[in-house]
This record gives structure tokens, sequence and C-alpha cells, in this order.
């Protein structure tokens, strides 16, 4: 690793350089490193451990040309300086605040700053503070940085990602490779320094406090560790832990850039005194030792334990004998006879055939409650009507291409239908209209609970989805787009939700302007986190 990155990088506060003790029962041992990774020339992560204080924090600046590196710096400055400023109360509540206004003012900094040059406007960043005091650590995070806690074997997750695609790996609804290999990975709907904040806006500064035991150990880390190297990979290096905090944040980063090292990426290890790998040598020799000293400590007991078996023994086969002799004097009924129930049928996993244009119609015929339709690239005619408890599944998002066929008869103009129906997930479909294929809604969800996620609609004449009757369905990091009629309708008593979506370009027709998103006033949907923008009776902004 270059020394001299780390020099520039790594701002690690020693012991020595306040006469002040942080008031911990827990004697932290901190390693931390940084390095830019094998695909980037500058590094936009920041790191902060501070023993004095019981500060650690990483940062990772956003924007590229657009100063990511000045945001992760200023988020670092602005966030040491109000934490270490004066004393924090022993009561959770006030370093919870205390962290809450510390992001804020940087957030509020970055912001300011930004608007004072054209090339800097839309710096950001994401991060993730935690700050020790006696047994409680405290976490203030925004973004898709993360921390986990290792305790007794275990790697566990205690920050959320503020993303679509994080959301979805932290419901369940993508498994960790999934998430890791996703195309929209890198998309945050949470940032430090985008746009002015309040420090208790709802939707900004996630804060946890949880108790901290001696035998476990904290890791901070940007992305860059985390979107290479799986929970398994990680925990492996860390129960090799030794007792050299450094030697493991080292050998995080090396195995980050042997991954492919294609982001900055940065750790902070922070180990409590009694930590220790599972796996580290210091651990292999003290286990023989161990077990002689059990041994010879346990060698009197012997003749006891001997006599106690035989007790034992003598007891089960008298029981025995006893049991016989009864089962012999009264014999017991021959048990009814029942019919054994057939087995249930396993779920299936029906692939679609790419060169069938109506593959995906054909498929949704044969299957089953259970199944999962697989649909790999190629161009597809609809509509298809879903069917319940059948999940339809993109190979690969945004490849599998579904068009309304211009010859339908039933439902015209329709791609898709979920029609009085519920459990059904739809992943990774992209819905496109044009002149050989005219489509009037993308997405047609009538009285239906149904999953729609990241998925893409475009070039609809009426809407790109449209939800009616008392439907309840999720949308999550869908793409609705250039759509001449609305971007999503609402209608009726619909509720659902409506999560990390981009909503932009629609109903810009000269005449006949609509909007990204348009709700009866009977329907209560729940917007969160969406991005509408640039349509054609909306204002930019996201909700």
């Amino acid at each position: 690793m270059d020394t001299a990155v780390l020099r520039d990088r790594v701002r690690v506060v020693q012991l020595a350089r306040s006469g002040k003790v942080m008031r911990t029962a827990v004697a932290w041992r901190t390693g931390a490193a940084t390095d830019p990774g094998l695909k980037r020339t500058v590094n936009e992560d920041r790191i902060l451990a501070d023993d004095v204080h019981g500060i650690f924090l990483v940062v990772d600046g956003l924007g590229g040309h657009a100063a990511g590196e000045l945001a992760a710096e200023t988020a670092v400055r602005v966030i040491e300086r109000n934490l270490t400023a004066t004393d924090l109360d022993d009561n959770s509540a006030d370093i919870e605040e205390k962290i809450r206004q510390s992001i804020t003012e940087a957030n509020n900094e970055i912001y300011s700053t930004a608007q004072s040059k054209e090339e800097w406007r839309g710096m950001a960043c994401v991060l993730t503070l935690a700050v020790a005091r006696d047994d409680r650590v405290t976490i203030g995070h925004v973004g898709d940085s993360r921390l986990y806690l290792v305790w007794n074997g275990n790697l566990r997750k205690l920050t959320s990602d503020h993303s679509p695609v994080g959301e979805q790996e932290d419901q369940g609804e993508l498994t960790e490779e999934q998430a890791m290999r996703h195309p929209r990975r890198n998309e945050v709907f949470r940032d430090v320094g985008s746009h002015p904040r309040d420090a208790h806006d709802s939707d900004f500064v996630e804060i946890k406090t949880f108790l901290f035991r001696p035998d476990a150990a904290l890791l901070l880390c940007s992305d860059g560790l985390s979107d290479v190297l799986t929970s398994a990979q990680i925990i492996a290096i860390l129960e090799r832990y030794d007792g050299s905090p450094e030697k493991t944040a080292h050998q995080l980063i090396d195995a980050a850039n042997d991954a492919g090292g294609k982001d900055n990426v940065s750790v902070v290890f922070v180990a409590g005194p009694d930590f220790l790998g599972s796996e580290s040598k210091t651990l292999a020799e003290v286990r023989p030792r161990h077990g002689v000293t059990r041994m010879r400590r346990e060698g009197g007991r012997w003749r006891t334990a001997i006599q106690s078996a035989v007790l034992f023994l003598a007891g089960m086969l008298l029981g025995i004998l006893l049991w016989s002799t009864l089962e012999r004097m009264m014999p017991r009924p021959a048990p009814p006879q029942t019919k054994t129930p057939p087995l249930p049928r396993p779920a299936a996993h029906i692939a679609v055939n790419p060169n069938d244009a109506l593959g995906i119609i054909n498929a949704l015929a044969i299957a089953r409650a259970g199944d999962t339709i697989e649909v790999p690239a190629g161009e597809y005619l609809g509509p298809i009507q879903l069917k319940e408890h059948v999940n339809i599944l993109s190979d690969v998002p945004g490849q599998a291409v579904l068009r309304c066929s211009p010859t339908s008869v039933t439902d015209p103009g329709l791609a898709m239908i979920a029609r009085d129906i519920r459990d059904v997930r739809v992943q990774g479909l992209r819905i496109i209209g044009d002149d050989a294929h005219p489509l009037r809604t993308g997405i047609w969800i009538a009285n239906s609970s149904v999953t729609i996620e990241d998925g893409e609609v475009s070039g609809a004449i009426e809407a790109g989805i449209r939800i009616d009757g008392t439907s309840k369905p999720i949308l999550l990091a869908n793409f609705v787009h250039a759509n001449p009629g609305a971007g999503i309708t609402i209608k009726d008593e619909s509720a659902g939700r409506l999560a990390g979506n981009w909503i932009s370009e629609n109903g810009r027709v000269a005449g006949t302007l609509r909007s990204g998103v348009e709700i009866d006033s009977t329907a209560h949907p729940v917007l969160e986190r969406n991005f509408i923008a640039r349509n054609g009776l909306s204002k930019p902004g996201a909700k």
C-alpha cells in the first residue's frame, strides 16, 4: 500500500495527543486503513479513528469531478471538531443529539461550499460514524457505507443500506451475491451534502445505540469493501485476528484489491480487549494446553464415573425386561389404517425460451403456485397476465424486454396485467412502447397486491403504471420515464408503497401535460425517497 496515500488520507488520532482519557469500560485496539483501489486514481474516501474520544468514522465521497474528496474531507473536519469540542454527557440521548447536529452541520457546510464553484455543485458523501462511551456505542449513519458487529464468530450488519438495491437486500428480496452484482448497486437515496438538511429530518440520519462486549469488535467500511467481499469472506479474515488491528485492516484492504479493487476501499477495525479470532495462532496454542489441564484436574473422578455407569446400565436392563413381560401379557391393539398424504409438489423454476416471443405467456400457462419463472435476455410479447403466487424474474435486470402485441384482441395496448391477485413479485423486466408496438399502459394493477421492482417502463400513451381499485402494490427502484402519459396513476382506494423509484420525463406532450405521479383524493399510498423530476406538470424534487 502507498504510504504517502496513507499519510494524506488516514487521520488517526493517537492517545498521546490529549491528556484526557475516554471514559470507557473497554480498552479499544484500533486499526485503520484506506486505499484508492486498482481502478481509481483518486481516493475520495476519508477515515478517522480517535481513541481519545472514542470516535470512529468512515466517509465515502460522491461526485467524482464534483469534488467528492472535498465533501469527505469537510465531513471529517466538521464532525471531529463538533464531537471533540466539549465533553459528552453519559446520557445516550445527549450523544445521539450531538451526532445528529454534527452530521447536519457537515451536510450544510458541504452544500454551501458546493454553491461557490460550478464544478463543485452536486458534491456529497455517505458516512458511518460510531461514538463509544463506557460500554455503549452510538451509530450515526447516512448512505451505503456500513458498520458490522463481530462477536462469537458472527458478522452482523447494524446499519441499513440507504439505497434501492441495499433496501431489497436488507428485506431479503435479494441475496447478498445478487445485490453485489446488481447494475444499480451504487445508487443511494440518502447522502450528506446534496441539499440543505435539518438535524431532525426523519429521512436523514439513522441513529442506533447498543451495548458493546469486551470480547466483540466493530468494523466500519466503505462500499469498496462490501461490494467485492461477501460477509463470509470478511468474517474469515476477522477470525484470524491475533492482536494486531492494523494487520487486520490491511488484510481487508488487500483482499478487496485481490477481488478486483474496483473502488476506493476504507476500513476502521475496533477490537475489544478480549476479542480474539477463532482461527488465530494464539487461540490455537491455548486450546491444547487447556485440554491437558482439564484432563489432569478430572483424573481423580474416574472411579466415581465408572460406578455410576455400571448402576445406570443395570437399571436400564431391568427396565427392558419388565417392559417386555408387560407387552406379552397385555398386547396393544393394532393401530388404525391411515392413508399417507401425498408429498407436496416442490416449487419449480421454469426457464423461458428466449427464441419464443410468447415465451413468458407460455411459461405462465404451465406455472403453479410457488413457481418462479426465469426470463433470459430477449424480446417478448404481451400482454402477460400475472398469476397468483408465481414470480417472474429477469436473469439480468433490463435485458428482458416486454412489448405489447399489436395484434392482441384481449386487453389491447397493455404489456402486463395484475388482476385480483396477491403474493407476486416481478423483477428486472423492461417494458417499451414504440410505433410498431403501441403501448397504452405498461403495467395495470387492479385490486392486487404485487411487488414490481427494478423494472423500466417507457412509451406508454396513458400511463406507465396504472393502479386501480383497492390495490396495495409495492414499487421498488423502478425507472419510469419518457411516457407520453403520466408516469404512475393511483386511483380509487388504492394504497401501497413507492420507494426509491426514478420518475422523469413523463407527460410532456404539448397540450396534454401530465404529472409524474397522479394520485386520486381517495387513494392513500406511501411515497418514500422517490426522485420525481422533469415531468409535464411536476416540480423537481424527491419524495
